[in-house]
């Protein structure tokens, strides 16, 4: 994880960025782990609020079950919903690019989500993933934030 810390003068303020390789298909890949190593640095055991930002037109960051086929299903539901053919008036890179840049949309480039005691308050199922469908931009950047 790059250690790109922005301190403000009170130390409430943790923020770094990291890089993740998503691929040429469609992925919602799950970053949880991330996000609870960073809160074990920065957090310190504090209550407060983490907030997951990805700084791109064309990628998402989503609360969801991960692993028991729900991941698959929402990807699924995004190819129906926006399928990867010539109706997009955006129309530069691969065919279909233009659905890309709809995702954010429907899935916000950002997530807050409330830290107890140093820890992220997730439900049982729930996981930070990221969601890319642009095989065009396998390269992303993560930033995480932790607000206590």
């Amino acid at each position: 994880m790059a250690d790109n810390n922005h301190s403000m003068p009170t130390g409430l303020f943790q923020t770094t960025t990291f890089e993740i390789t998503t691929g040429s298909r469609d992925v919602a890949l799950d970053i949880t782990d991330r996000c609870a190593a960073f809160l074990d640095q920065r957090a310190a055991g504090r209550d407060g609020l983490l907030n997951v930002f990805v700084p791109h037109a064309t990628a998402g960051i989503a609360v969801l079950e991960t692993g028991s086929g729900s991941d698959d299903d929402f990807l699924a539901t995004l190819r129906e919903l926006l399928p990867a053919d010539d109706r997009w008036r955006h129309r530069h890179g691969s065919p279909g690019h233009g659905r890309d840049h709809v995702v954010p949309g429907l899935v916000a480039p950002h997530a807050t989500l409330p830290v107890l005691g140093g820890q992220l308050a997730l439900g049982v199922w729930q996981s930070v993933v990221l969601v890319d469908t642009n095989g065009d931009n396998p390269r992303r950047t993560v930033r995480l934030s932790f607000l206590g």
